[in-house]
């Protein structure tokens, strides 16, 4: 865990949760697993509030708990989820795309919330697609509960690990934490709701939904609420199968841009047929047929399957192997290469990475160093076909800038420089960490940077929203344009064009996460 890594994590627990839950956090990503009055302890932070603290980190799983031998309970910080917190606006948009604006809504619920049952989450997204509709209309809970049936169908989301019914009934003494289990085939099955009704617009706070002033509602006790159907049944948001579906898009986008349209669209339905039946860290697909391939392919591709063969075939036998063959039954077996697919991927964009920072020259010594492996100096410039003094200074800028290393190969045990060969190579996974952490890095200095700037530009910003509710508030009232212009004008030129200043770094900011 480097401190690039602790530093985002904490701007990030502290931007969604507060100071206290980031205090919290981070002191468990620095010590590692700890018991509840060890932490409130180190942090000097009362009892109660890290209970709260580490169940909204738990909620939203980002801390996990494990019960040793003696019955002590220690929490982990999980790290690596904290800083998906940084794609949370990508999965949203990968919903929004494959599944509409109920979709987009549904996962975006999950992720605020951590959890959530079928139930609520289907009332709160039909609520807020009606908000945004014409007076009149509203969203069916039928047609939400049909979206997230959709999403589960294919892993998007997931059940929560549960408390199995034995051990609420266990009569001896309960443990100090419950044991949560979840069976493989029951994570992605929906529980059979009979949902019916359609979502409410907001009230004001003085009246309820048919209209009565808020003093004649007669007061509901516990008995009258209605149990939920699916009690105790949490669905969280699937973000490993998020990142399987941006890894198949690179790799369908690597092969349209190597070969062609119709190449990348064979691969697209070959990862399309396995994305449920392959997990996602798994290193080749399920084995497809060629015969089950072109059944598979879109109505729009009408080739042959003589084509498709040929192509199949154009595919196993391109150096970056993405697709390989596998056996010959059903007109030939194929699966696709994913931790190949992933490799090149990552050195794809080391070479992209290097040319903008050093130049072509510099490029052309980096591939070529990553074909041939090994080399010395002399065999760089040779090969380059480079002046000495020019590869030697492009060879040692990117080695002082990590993206090669040099290996030390003695004749002799003395390791004297005379006796001793110096070969440049490069460590692709090495590489590819070290440009992971720069990347860390720049975020959490945007992430300062923007705080900075809305700290300075404080009293500005508030005195803006101020202005933008009482034009919203007199436009609503049907107020003339030149009284309208005259709350306008309470905002000067220069404040706006600071305003105008603040706005565009602040998204320019966005933009570069």
């Amino acid at each position: 865990m480097t401190q690039a890594e602790i530093k985002l994590c904490s701007l990030l627990l502290q931007e969604h949760f507060g100071e206290i839950v980031e205090k919290i956090g981070v002191h468990l990503i620095r010590t590692g697993s700890q018991p509840l009055r060890v932490i409130a302890h180190d942090t000097g932070t009362s009892l109660d509030q890290v209970k709260k603290a580490l169940c909204v980190l738990i909620q939203h799983n980002l801390v996990i708990y494990q019960v040793h031998k003696r019955g002590v309970v220690e929490y982990e910080a999980q790290c690596s989820r904290v800083l998906r917190m940084l794609r949370y606006p990508r999965y949203i948009y990968t919903a929004k795309t494959l599944y509409s604006d109920t979709g987009e809504l549904i996962v975006e619920e999950l992720l605020l919330n951590g959890k959530m049952t079928m139930s609520a989450v289907v009332k709160k997204v039909a609520d807020r697609l009606t908000e945004t509709m014409e007076d009149g209309k509203t969203m069916d809970y039928a047609e939400v509960s049909n979206t997230f049936v959709r999403l589960a169908d294919t892993h998007f989301v997931q059940r929560c690990p549960f408390v199995p019914a034995t051990e609420n009934s266990d009569p001896g003494p309960p443990p100090p934490a419950p044991t949560l289990v979840i069976n493989e085939k029951d994570m992605y099955l929906v529980p059979k709701l009979s949902l019916i009704g359609k979502g409410k617009r907001r009230r004001s706070s003085d009246e309820d939904a048919t209209g009565e002033p808020k003093a004649k509602r007669p007061k509901h006790t516990a008995d009258n609420k209605e149990p939920i159907p699916d009690d105790g049944i949490y669905w969280q948001a699937n973000l490993d199968r998020f990142h399987q579906h941006f890894r198949d898009q690179g790799i369908v986008s690597a092969v349209a841009n190597r070969m062609d349209q119709t190449s990348s669209e064979i691969v697209r339905t070959m990862l399309r047929m396995s994305e449920i039946t392959t997990p996602s860290n798994a290193p080749f697909t399920q084995p497809l047929s060629s015969n089950e391939i072109f059944r598979s392919l879109p109505v729009g591709y009408n080739i042959s399957k003589q084509v498709l063969d040929q192509y199949l075939t154009l595919l196993a036998d391109d150096p970056l192997e993405f697709v390989g063959k596998s056996g010959d039954s059903g007109g030939g077996m194929y699966v696709i290469n994913l931790h190949k697919a992933l490799g090149s991927l990552a050195t794809a964009t080391l070479e992209s990475v290097v040319q903008e920072r050093f130049g072509s020259r510099c490029a052309r010594i980096f591939r070529l160093v990553l074909q041939k492996k090994h080399l010395e100096q002399k065999q760089v410039e040779d090969f380059a076909m480079i002046p000495a003094k020019e590869a030697k200074d492009m060879l040692y800028k990117m080695l002082s800038e990590n993206f090669i290393s040099l290996q030390e190969i003695p004749k002799t045990p003395d390791h004297a420089p005379s006796r001793t060969f110096y070969l440049y190579t490069v460590n692709i996974l090495s590489a590819a960490r070290m440009l992971l952490h720069r990347c860390y890095k720049s975020i959490a200095n945007l992430i300062e940077r923007r705080q900075f700037e809305t700290k300075e530009n404080k009293r500005l910003l508030e005195k803006s929203q101020r202005v933008e509710a009482i034009i919203a508030s007199m436009q609503a009232t049907g107020a003339e344009e030149a009284q309208l212009q005259e709350i306008e004008e309470m905002i000067t030129a220069p404040e706006r064009q600071q305003l105008e200043t603040l706005k565009r770094n602040v998204n320019k900011s966005i933009n570069r996460m």
